[in-house]
């Protein structure tokens, strides 16, 4: 994301130091030169070449200053890499792709000969980040090496989701790692995912001139189409009436986005400031997009001095208070590098383990691709009675039913199974004993804290609402979330805090806000309009529901999706149950007829 606000820069050694305690006065960096030398560069690449990110990575505590400067030169170096103007696309490309490839063997080393590299590498060895997570982004300058063709909004939104959001997300974590999480709660995704569409759309805006010059238009057909001839005269560089109408109605659209007011609700006052700040430097920046005209085809607008005063002044002074009386944690001694010696914790996070074996040495089935279900979902039922037929109390039982979700992982991948959903915790199970809700919030907690699926190719994911539930919680659940987005070979969703009916309620609201602003004819509404507005709308249909404990109803789950699930119901109790019994569904699945309504094909007499 690249803004245009000038700032003045401090120096490295006055931004090391976090506190006023003895101890926090020793640069993290510790007494290495080339590390500081490499940081120092880090400050200078983004004061250069991202002003207005540096700007607001002054608002930051001190602490986070160098990480933060790592982050985003490693982003202005692949950017630049992309975008030089003397090399030919084959030639850029491959630059981009040595220059990750490096990075994933200086992390194995724990060190770089490239500076910016050397600063990443530091930056993520001491603050315990996961950069797998950047891969994503990383494909994505690639693929805008190469060219790309955005039809529709959905796919320009799926593009930021790729370039912008991983970066985002590292700095959300650095927050969360000094003790002053940057929380956004789940009820408000949808206002952080439009924040993000206002900035990648700011910048796009600003940075027109220098993509049009490499042949790149990177808007949405969708949005071009609206203006017959903007995209031929845009290309040609020609400012005309439909250009001009083009911009402002794109203008007017980033504003609109970037104004998220509830996103920073309830969150730490230095962490809202830096967010509401970035929203008033972005709409200024519009404003010199709007005020530039035919120039903005010809060199890319920036703000005046005036107007980032006005911005930045007042948002020093708050961030400044804010985080004089905030206790921050600082950096702990750098982990372990990964050695290449010890291929299992390889940085290329294409490297995960495999699952551990069953104790029996029972392997999954056989199964013919087209007969596997996409998508399972699972009631975990009977965790009290397991208890209690065990003569334990009611909590222990939630508590013994963790190591049955985790063979369920295990059989899932074994097995080639795409997507698990697990019924963790119900809106109705708010009614239970007091106790009971604690052990089995806190059990969910631990797991993840824990990290048992940590090095395991699985995508997790959340879904639920935020009310009542503990804010550690939230955190784990969020972070996890983040940490491993970009993983491929199972995606395992977990409902907490979940109601289907409070979800299609949820939805509907959201269709009658988008009719409301005139994103969409509510005449026209059809189901995959309905699908998009969900929580989580690529989660796909349910093609087995499966429900443990002797009872056989399906208690306000996935009713969207699940509606023509084929239904399994067994008798034993959630802890009873291993990966095996999941094959075993599996393999009764295969060998029912999914008819979708149609008639059952009753065979003909022999010879017809």
């Amino acid at each position: 994301m690249r803004a245009t606000t000038k700032h003045t820069t401090t120096d490295l050694d006055a931004a090391l130091p976090a506190q006023r305690d003895r101890s926090a006065r020793r640069p993290p960096t510790g007494e290495d030169p080339s590390l500081r030398a490499a940081y120092r560069l880090c400050r200078r690449t983004t004061r250069v070449h991202d002003p207005g990110i540096y700007a607001l990575i002054q608002l930051m505590p001190t602490v986070l200053r160098p990480p933060s400067w790592a982050l985003w030169a490693a982003a202005t170096a692949l950017d630049d890499l992309a975008d030089q103007p003397d090399a030919k696309q084959t030639e850029r490309a491959a630059r981009v792709e040595a220059w990750t490839h490096a990075l994933q063997r200086d992390l194995a080393a724990g060190a770089s000969t490239d500076p910016v590299r050397h600063a990443l590498v530091d930056t993520s060895l001491r603050w315990h980040l996961d950069l797998s997570s950047l891969q994503g982004a990383m494909t994505s300058t690639l693929d805008d090496v190469r060219g790309r063709h955005l039809t529709d909004w959905a796919a320009w939104r799926s593009w930021c989701n790729e370039g912008i959001a991983p970066w985002v997300d590292q700095v959300l974590h650095l927050f969360e790692r000094a003790g002053v999480p940057m929380t956004l709660r789940l009820d408000r995704q949808q206002e952080y995912r439009r924040f993000i569409d206002g900035a990648q759309l700011t910048d796009t805006l600003t940075d027109l001139s220098a993509d049009l010059a490499q042949g790149l238009l990177l808007l949405p057909q969708e949005a071009l189409q609206t203006y017959p001839r903007a995209e031929e005269d845009l290309r040609q560089r020609r400012w005309s009436p439909a250009t001009a109408a083009l911009i402002r109605e794109l203008t007017a659209l980033a504003r609109e986005w970037l104004t998220r007011p509830a996103m920073t609700t309830g969150m730490h006052p230095g962490a809202a400031t830096v967010l509401d700040t970035a929203a008033s430097l972005m709409r200024a920046q519009l404003d010199a997009v709007d005020a530039a005209g035919p120039t903005l085809l010809k060199h890319a607008p920036h703000p005046s001095l005036i107007a980032r005063a006005r911005v930045l002044a007042p948002a020093r002074l708050r961030s400044s208070l804010a985080w004089s009386l905030t206790p921050l944690a600082l950096p702990g001694p750098r982990r372990p590098s990964v050695t290449a010696s010890d291929p299992s914790l390889a940085a290329d996070d294409t490297a995960f383990r495999p699952p551990p074996a069953h104790p029996s040495g029972a392997v999954p089935p056989q199964i013919a691709a087209e007969q596997m279900p996409f998508h399972v979902a699972i009631i975990m039922d009977g965790n009290g009675r397991w208890a209690q037929q065990h003569g334990l109390p009611r909590p222990q039982g939630h508590r013994a039913g963790t190591a049955a979700v985790h063979e369920m992982v295990y059989g899932a991948l074994e097995i080639g199974l795409r997507h698990l959903t697990l019924y963790a915790f119900s809106t109705e199970n708010w009614k239970r004993d007091a106790e009971e809700i604690t052990t089995i919030l806190e059990a969910i907690r631990r797991d993840l804290d824990a990290g048992p699926l940590r090095d395991l190719d699985v995508r997790q994911r959340w879904s639920g609402h935020p009310d009542k539930l503990p804010q550690e919680l939230v955190q784990a659940l969020m972070r996890e979330e983040r940490r491993t987005r970009t993983r491929t070979s199972l995606t395992l969703t977990v409902c907490i805090n979940y109601g289907g009916r409070e979800e299609i309620t949820r939805t509907a609201a959201a269709l009658a806000q988008a009719a409301q602003a005139g994103d969409i004819d509510p005449h026209l509404i059809g189901e995959d309009d309905f699908t998009r507005h969900m929580p989580q709308p690529d989660m796909p249909n349910v093609d087995l529901l499966w429900r443990t404990g002797n009872e056989q109803r399906t208690s306000n789950f996935l009713p969207w999706h699940a509606t023509y699930a084929e239904l399994h119901f067994t008798p034993d109790y959630w802890p009873d149950v291993d990966r095996r019994d999941l094959w075993h569904a599996l393999t009764t699945y295969c060998r029912r007829s999914r008819r979708y309504g149609n008639a059952a094909r009753v065979p003909g007499p022999p010879g017809s």
